[in-house]
């Protein structure tokens, strides 16, 4: 009888061994797509700051460009 109980711990322990082994596989993986989500995250971050800086300088240049025209049609108004 105690050969058998053996059996079965030495069964328990195997399969406890092999469960622990898949959830170390799991953790790797998921640190691996971690590290991928995380460095995709940051590409978009400074994607997302380039036109962020871009639409700023963008608007700047609109807002120059409004002017000029307000100033020459002040220019035409005063010549007629």
């Amino acid at each position: 009888m105690s050969l058998e109980i053996l059996e079965q711990l030495e069964a328990k322990v195997q399969m406890a061994v092999d469960t622990i082994s898949l959830l170390q596989m799991e953790i790797e993986e998921l640190k691996e797509k971690n590290e991928s989500l995380s460095s995709e995250s940051n590409t978009i971050r400074e994607s997302r700051e380039a036109l962020e800086q871009e639409n700023a300088r963008l608007k700047a240049d609109q807002e120059a460009w409004q002017q000029r025209i307000r100033s020459l049609l002040g220019k035409i108004e005063e010549v007629e």
